[in-house]
Parts: C-alpha cells; sequence; structure tokens
C-alpha cells in the first residue's frame, strides 16, 4: 500500500493550519458591546422584562391562567425538591403567595381587578424576575484580573509541564499557543467581527469548553469576549459566583423548564446578537455523552440568532449577524468515564451504575491540565467556516453566497409578498432548521481529527469486526484482559482510513492534525500516547510484551465515538486476522 508523503499540502481553503497569537482587534475594553451593555444593566433588564412579556402574549394571550397555573405549580415544586443556596430568600413562600394571588385574583390592590388584568399583571411580575435574575455583570476590573491569572496560571504550568515538574515553573516561557492552538478560519473571522456580530456555536465535550473557548478567543485569537449562558449551580459556591456574576455570562437555571422561563432566556439571546454583543452556546444543549459529535442540536437559541438579524432588518441596519462553529479537539477528556458511562446507563436501559462527575474536583482539573501539557498533548480549538444565518457561507466582506457560488442577499429573505421586511416565525423556524443542518455538516469537516481520535476508531471497528454477532453491551462486557489487537492489522487499518480522511481533507469535508500525514506507526505511537496519559483504565496502551490492549472497552468506545460520524467502517478493507487472545500466547 502507497503511504501519503509526509510533507503536508498546501491548504485547499483559508483554513489556517498553524496556530499564533494574534494582536488584539479591540485593545480598548471599554468599547467592548459587551462592557457597554452592562454599563446600563437596569435599562436592559427593563427591555428584557417588556419583550420577553410581549412575546409572551402574543403566544400564549388567550391561555394564560393555564400558561401561569402550570408555571407556578412548577416552580413550588422545583422550589420544594431542588433548593439551592444561590436561590433568594424565601423562594417557596414567593411562588406560593402568587398562586394564591392567581385563584382569587387578589394583587393587593384596591380596586378589584378581572381574570385577565389579574393574569397580565401576575405574568409581568414572574418575568421581571426572571430577568433579573438571568442578566448577569460584567466587570471590566474582575475580567482584567481573570485575564491576568489565567495568563499566569497556563504559562506557568506550561512551563512546568515542558520541564516534566513544577521546579520548571519560573523557567523558558512556553508559548501558550504552541500548547493551546486556536486554528481554522481564524483571519475571517477576526474580520467579520469588525464588520457585524459573531456567534460561536461549539460542540461541547467537557465543563472545561467555556473557560478554555473564552480564554483563547481572548488571548491568543483577539477576539472581544463573548456573553455566554451559565449554569446557575456554577454560582452556588463563592468563588466561581464571583466570577461568573463579573463577566458577561448571563445565568441558566436548568432546573426552570416552564415556558415563560425558557422564553426569557431565548429573548436575553436574541437582544444580546441584536445590540452587537458577540455571543457563544451550544446548540447540542450539553456535553455529549457518547463522545461523538452532534447530529441533533437544540434549535431554540440557535433560532434566536435568526430573530436578531431580521429585528435589524426591520430597524433599517444592514450589520449582518455571523455564526461561527467551533470543534474542540481534546487528547482525552476530562469527564469520559462519567459521560460514557451515563450514556451506556441510559441507552442501555440501566445496565451500567452511574459513575460520579468530578469536574468539581480541583485537584482532578489540575491533573487533566497537567497531563495534557507534560506529555506533549495540545488542544485545539478549531474555528470552522463562517455562515450566515441561512447557513449560507459567507466572504471576508461579510458578502453571503449559496451552494452554488452564487452572490445572495439574505435581506431578501426576510420580506413578504409585499416586499416588507416582516416577522415570521414559522418562516424563521425553517431557516433555523437549515442553520442547524449546515452546523452539523461543518462540525465534521472543520473539527480537528487527531491521531487519538483515529486510533480508537480503529481499534473498537475491529472488535466490533471479530466479533460480529455481538451486541454493543455484549461487546462491552468481554473481559478487556483477555485481547489483544495485532499490530499488522491495526497499522493497516490505520493507513487504509488515514489515507481517506486526506482525501476529504482535499474536498473540505474533513481537517486533521498534522501527524496524520506521518506514517501509521508514528500515528499509532502518537495516539496510543495520548489516550494512555490521563485515565486510570487506558482506553488503549502497550503492554510489558509489546501487545496493543485496551484497559476498558467502554472508554475505548467512547474515543471510538469522536469518528463515527463520518462513516468511515464503509472504508475498510479488513485484513484476516484482528484480534489476538492473551490466554493462548
Amino acid at each position: 500500500m502507497t503511504e501519503t508523503p509526509h510533507t503536508v499540502p498546501p491548504p485547499s481553503s483559508d483554513f489556517e493550519h498553524e496556530s499564533q497569537r494574534y494582536d488584539h482587534i479591540a485593545p480598548k475594553l471599554e468599547e467592548w458591546a459587551i462592557y457597554k451593555l452592562h454599563a446600563q444593566r437596569e435599562g436592559y433588564v427593563k427591555i428584557l422584562e417588556v419583550e420577553t412579556y410581549e412575546r409572551l402574549i402574543n403566544l400564549y394571550g388567550d391561555d394564560l391562567q393555564d400558561l401561569l397555573s402550570k408555571t407556578l405549580f412548577s416552580e413550588q415544586r422545583r422550589a420544594k425538591e431542588e433548593p439551592w443556596k444561590v436561590d433568594p430568600p424565601q423562594e417557596r413562600r414567593y411562588w406560593k403567595r402568587l398562586a394564591k394571588m392567581l385563584a382569587t385574583r387578589s394583587l393587593d390592590e384596591e380596586e378589584p381587578t378581572t381574570a385577565d388584568d389579574a393574569a397580565r399583571k401576575i405574568l409581568r411580575r414572574i418575568v421581571r424576575r426572571y430577568a433579573d435574575e438571568i442578566v448577569g455583570h460584567f466587570k471590566l476590573s474582575t475580567f482584567k484580573f481573570a485575564r491576568r491569572f489565567l495568563t499566569f496560571f497556563f504559562g506557568r504550568l506550561l512551563n512546568a509541564a515542558d520541564g516534566r515538574s513544577f521546579r520548571s515553573l519560573f523557567s523558558k516561557r512556553i508559548l501558550l499557543q504552541e500548547k493551546l492552538l486556536v486554528r481554522g478560519y481564524v483571519e475571517q473571522v477576526r474580520e467579520l467581527s469588525k464588520r457585524g456580530t459573531v456567534v460561536m456555536v461549539p460542540t461541547h465535550f467537557s465543563n472545561l469548553d467555556s473557560i478554555l473557548i473564552g480564554y483563547a478567543i481572548d488571548q491568543v485569537a483577539g477576539l472581544p469576549p463573548v456573553a455566554f449562558g451559565a449554569g446557575l449551580n456554577l454560582y452556588n459556591t463563592g468563588y466561581t459566583a464571583y466570577f461568573m456574576n463579573r463577566l458577561g455570562a448571563y445565568r441558566v437555571d436548568r432546573r426552570k423548564r416552564n415556558p415563560v422561563y425558557n422564553t426569557c432566556l431565548k429573548m436575553m439571546s436574541k437582544l444580546l446578537i441584536e445590540k452587537g454583543v458577540p455571543s457563544l452556546f451550544f446548540p447540542g444543549g450539553t456535553r455529549s455523552r457518547s463522545g461523538a459529535l452532534e447530529t441533533k442540536l437544540k434549535l431554540g437559541l440557535l433560532g434566536t440568532a435568526v430573530e436578531a438579524q431580521r429585528s435589524r432588518y426591520q430597524a433599517g441596519r444592514n450589520d449582518k449577524v455571523f455564526i461561527v462553529p467551533v470543534v474542540l479537539s481534546y487528547p482525552f477528556v476530562l469527564e469520559a468515564q462519567f459521560l460514557i458511562e451515563q450514556h451506556l446507563r441510559k441507552e442501555g436501559q440501566d445496565r451500567y451504575i452511574k459513575a460520579q462527575d468530578s469536574f468539581h474536583s480541583l485537584r482532578s482539573i489540575l491533573k487533566f491540565v497537567w497531563d495534557v501539557f507534560s506529555k506533549g498533548n495540545q488542544i485545539t480549538i478549531a474555528l470552522g467556516r463562517p455562515m450566515d444565518v441561512l447557513g449560507n457561507r459567507v466572504d471576508d466582506e461579510g458578502r453571503s453566497y449559496s451552494q452554488h457560488g452564487r452572490s445572495i442577499s439574505t435581506r431578501e429573505y426576510f420580506r413578504d409578498q409585499s416586499g416588507a421586511i416582516n416577522t415570521d416565525f414559522q418562516r424563521e423556524s425553517e431557516y433555523t432548521r437549515m442553520l442547524g443542518d449546515r452546523l452539523v455538516e461543518r462540525y465534521e469537516a472543520d473539527g480537528i481529527v487527531l491521531p487519538s481520535h483515529l486510533v480508537s476508531f480503529v481499534a473498537f471497528s475491529m472488535l466490533k469486526q471479530s466479533f460480529p454477532n455481538n451486541d454493543l453491551y455484549a461487546l462491552l462486557r468481554l473481559p478487556a484482559e483477555d485481547f489483544f489487537f495485532k499490530r499488522p492489522a491495526i497499522l493497516s487499518i490505520i493507513a487504509q482510513l488515514r489515507d481517506e480522511l486526506l482525501k476529504r481533507v482535499k474536498q473540505d469535508q474533513a481537517k486533521v492534525d498534522a501527524t496524520l500525514y506521518e506514517s501509521p506507526e508514528a500515528i499509532l505511537q502518537k495516539g496510543i500516547k495520548s489516550l494512555g496519559n490521563f485515565h486510570i483504565d487506558s482506553p488503549l496502551r502497550i503492554d510489558k510484551r509489546g501487545n496493543i490492549v485496551s484497559d476498558n472497552f467502554s472508554m475505548l468506545y467512547f474515543y471510538h465515538n469522536r469518528l463515527s460520524t463520518y462513516r468511515l467502517t464503509r472504508k475498510i478493507q479488513w485484513p484476516e486476522e484482528l484480534i489476538g487472545d492473551e490466554r493462548v500466547v
């Protein structure tokens, strides 16, 4: 089999293959849109309240009593069954009192009121409470401190990791962009940030995603900070609450599942984007439990970008909203054991016991970062190809192009038959679905395939091929210590799939780490080294006899899933012998 040359071919697009540290496009913090908005927080809370209330009246005006009854019931139950320290004082009493007011139409007012008037006033109170809770703060002093602290922390840790001991903390300087890589369409995103509002929509694999993306955007890519939703549970502890309250995050309480709260959240996102604040949200909704790239997106927040673009056109503005897919590529994932066991337990009907999520352990986070950097690993953040809110490709100046390369005007897509820009939620819902489909395509096309992804995919595929009559759970019950993967077979399949991935790179259907241009043996060694760095039960390692073995097939399955959407298995020509048996060696 002919191997692909080791030299990297010229890129076939504007995708940046090398990471570098960029000058900041907006060095004056006082000019940031997020700072200007939070400097007038009270006024913004009022706008959010008014627009949310009007949207709810438009949607539920004829069924307010039913909407409020369900909302108040769910809130009373939440306050009783899931209380948090971060909740306001007398939370249960507040919702119980509103429920009584709804039933008696008594609003502590002298004049009697109709049922509809009472419902509207109660709705207003609820929306006001939600709006004030959701809108966060942005303090320049806290942001500057967090930037300095993280720069010091990462910088010193990189030095120590490079020297393999904490004695190296103050030794030679290791550049951040050598370990925390920002690749992709960085120059284009920087240019578009000057012409419109960028909305970043990342894949979600770890609770570290927001921290790493936010820091890399500011300190590596040189872009203004983004507004993002942070779970209210993060406000339960003092040190995280202090920072989250002051770094532009808006609060998201996932215990609240009623339409009033959800509408308020969506209006928050829409108003942020409409007012020019760069934003970030995870369209997958939560971390990928299986380890696979997201294919089914939650379109609620994504639709707010479409609405914000239409609102701008209605206001006579021409500036556009740009959607940037973001894919994080970790050599290994901090919460992998917890995530895959949660996924298997859900899919396998309680055949797996839930593991403890260790994210909240500071020791586990430090160990994760240390193990990433001390073993020569890197974390890659790929900024994907930017698009407009309809999913069309855009150039550096923000002009939109159809899939056939024809220049198009997004404004025309928001006109009614008379030619006026109008509000049409059903039409915009279809646009959002189109945008979601394009994002799924770009996640696969722009995510960086690492050696650990390819090697784990190959190994677990070999396991499946060796036991074709076993379903997934039967495979995972096999005693991992009894088997090893045949080195000639694994090298052969790595070579086949590497060549297939490099073909897709030329067709703008995939992006790969530089190691994938090297020999199959180099890919195998780098992949196993990365996977064996962190977990106690290694997904893949080389034992004392030189055999390639797995300590945990469930973990191997998790890392295999990173390439599960690429449909690579059908490209494999299987060697005769794939799996060896340790019991007969």
